[in-house]
């Protein structure tokens, strides 16, 4: 787990970073956006400037000709509204044609950072899963991206308003009257500085609060997937403190940063209101003595800009801890962006063959032969023939630079050949499986699969060479079918049951209500540990793989299970090159080759026989004179 406490570091590069993004895809849209808001501003502010002219024009013409006529000159009063009327209704049209299109930009600015997301985490390498807990990743999906949307769809808009409205109201205010115009700017110049000390601190704890609420989800989805092991040990009260914990700790920075944020409404409200006292008196004054031309009516319309941009202020100031919350969020959306790619500079492809007289042709359907494709320099291919020969040349390996686990492994696993690997926990088994399909790459040395370097053969197509069955199986949400399909995605159903009866998981699929239909939901639950470890083997049966992986595939099931899984498997393994893991060592008595590793380092190598005759750590481990830890 790796729960970086970063936040938003630099504020404005990370809202420059998310306003890029939404620009890239919505720039016609926003260029609307803005259109819109600024007509409907103008028409807000229009109207309510309209107000000094029916108080100083209209309504005095309309009561001095009632005065001598009786009748009210209804078609003066329409010929003067109708201009203010258009342009309320373009207000009207604008305001709702903004609202389609921010939900049109929000959604889909959020769909496409989803999508990015998910499709930059495929591309990361294993040692950033093993760093990061996934229930913290988890929150980068959800909460973290819905603070981003509620800042797209709401914050910024709303503020991009605001400063707009704010503009307009500013000039319509001077030109009224400057004296009123620079009272009202001090009361904004003061509740501008109430801002940011209230703002600063909330921001802080907004910051934290995007951090906490990550670490609670981490451990929340570790208890979930954890329940039974919570349950078997008693630790009910243990784990329920230690949520605890995080949940105080999410609570406390929560309330802090609403703290601030709750005192901030208030205290800017009762500024616009001494504000508009202060506008009221001082107004009503130069009103009545006409100081610089000022009227009644000016007067009325003065206050109403007054509020409209002590408003507009608040909600600035409201909208900024949204913003504060989704910076934070997308500083840890972005911190995902910005890990760093799974290197690939492989250039040796996998390609499917066939022989005609003694030479290999690549060809575009599937043969059951496989070929190593390899450019050179100058322009020319050769084709190599996959069998399977995978050699390590002194191989140094550290999951950490300074801490070497691997120390000059050389070993060889020739075509066909079963390659098993004993030794305790940490001895370094699982990591020497980990090098051969490059989840991790190497710190010296070099190996060679069929003769070429593994640098140089992209990992995605070493990979399809590899087949791995794992102690831990995973299965996925859908139907037995799909998940045994998922060694190979074109495959038909005829070839993925025959794969089942490789594996001999067809005897208990043939016994489901659904038999090959049955849907499977959390891992395949409601399947035994055995039953699920079939499914693997079937899995890794449809891919056909030249070279295969088993870690440990039947440590945590039973015996007679156990007889069924090493039957498939034992089919599996027909003429190809396997490397095994186990901890019974009665299942790699026939390997061709057993090496013994003690902290990374080969001890031993040789057959059952060899080394039951050298009476070394091996023949310990057979006989029970040394365990396995």
């Amino acid at each position: 787990m790796n729960s970086k406490k970063r936040g938003a570091k630099s504020p404005l590069k990370t809202l420059k970073r998310v306003l890029g993004f939404i620009f890239e895809s919505y720039w016609p849209h926003l260029i609307v956006v803005l259109l819109c808001l600024f007509l409907t501003s103008f028409a807000s502010v229009y109207s309510t400037n309209f107000q000094s002219t029916i108080i100083d024009e209209i309504i005095p013409v309309l009561s001095d000709e009632y005065k001598e006529t009786g009748i009210v000159n209804i078609s003066y009063l329409i010929g003067r509204m109708i201009p203010v009327i258009v342009i309320c209704v373009i207000g009207v049209i604008s305001s709702l044609l903004y609202a389609q299109l921010m939900v049109v930009i929000s959604q889909g600015s959020l769909k496409r950072l989803r999508d990015k997301m998910f499709s930059h985490m495929q591309s990361l390498p294993i040692s950033y899963f093993d760093r990061h807990n996934h229930g913290d990743i988890m929150s980068r999906y959800t909460n973290d991206t819905d603070t981003l949307r509620q800042m797209i769809s709401q914050a910024i808009p709303q503020i991009t308003n605001s400063l707009i409205m704010m503009l307009m109201v500013a000039v319509f205010m001077f030109n009224q009257n400057w004296i009123l115009a620079i009272i009202v700017i001090l009361f904004v110049c003061i509740m501008i500085v109430v801002v940011r000390f209230l703002g600063t601190r909330s921001g802080k704890s907004f910051v934290k609060q995007q951090i906490d609420l990550g670490a609670l989800n981490g451990y929340i989805e570790e208890m979930l997937e954890g329940q039974k092991v919570v349950k078997v040990f008693n630790h009910e009260e243990y784990v329920k403190k230690d949520f605890d914990e995080k949940n105080d700790a999410l609570a406390a920075s929560s309330t802090r940063a609403n703290a601030y944020a709750n005192i901030l409404m208030p205290t800017l409200g009762n500024l616009g209101y001494f504000s508009y006292g202060v506008t009221l008196m001082v107004g009503s004054a130069l009103a009545l003595n006409s100081v610089l031309g000022f009227t009644i009516g000016g007067l009325v319309a003065y206050l109403s800009f007054n509020r409209i941009f002590c408003n507009q202020v608040t909600q600035v100031s409201n909208q900024f801890n949204f913003v504060i919350m989704a910076l934070a969020g997308s500083e840890r959306v972005f911190e995902l962006f910005d890990e760093k790619s799974e290197e690939d500079h492989g250039y040796v492809t996998l390609v499917n063959a066939k022989i005609t007289n003694g030479e290999i042709i690549e060809v575009e359907e599937r043969t059951g032969i496989w070929a190593w494709k390899h450019p050179h320099h100058d322009g020319t291919l050769t084709y190599t023939l996959v069998k399977g020969d995978v050699r390590f040349f002194d191989v140094d390996f550290g999951y950490y630079p300074d801490k070497i686990v691997l120390h000059n492994v050389s070993l060889f696993a020739k075509p066909g050949q079963k390659i098993a690997f004993v030794g305790s926990t940490g001895a370094g088994k699982t990591t020497i499986t980990n090098l051969i399909n490059r989840f991790y790459d190497i710190q010296d040395g070099k190996i060679r699969f069929d003769g070429i370097n593994i640098n140089k053969i992209k990992k995605s197509d070493l990979r399809r060479a590899l087949g791995m069955v794992l102690q831990d199986t995973s299965l996925f949400t859908g139907t037995i079918m799909d998940n045994i399909r998922y060694g190979k995605l074109d495959a038909t159903d005829e070839e993925c049951i025959a794969a089942a009866k490789l594996a001999n998981a067809d005897q208990f699929i043939e016994h489901l209500p659904d038999g090959y239909n049955t849907m499977l939901t959390s891992n395949g639950s409601q399947l035994s540990q055995g039953q699920r470890q079939l499914l693997s083997i079937a899995r890794a049966a449809i891919s056909n793989p030249p070279v295969l992986i088993l870690d440990e595939a039947t440590s945590s099931i039973d015996t007679r299970t156990e007889a069924l899984v090493t039957d498939g498997m034992d089919k599996l393994m027909e003429g190809r090159t396997v490397f095994v893991i186990a901890h019974r060592l009665s299942t790699i008595k026939n390997s061709k080759a057993i090496m013994v590793l003690d902290k990374g380092v080969v001890i031993e190598r040789g057959s059952h026989d060899e080394l039951i005759e050298q009476k070394g750590r091996y023949y310990q481990l057979y006989t029970g004179a040394f365990e396995l830890e």
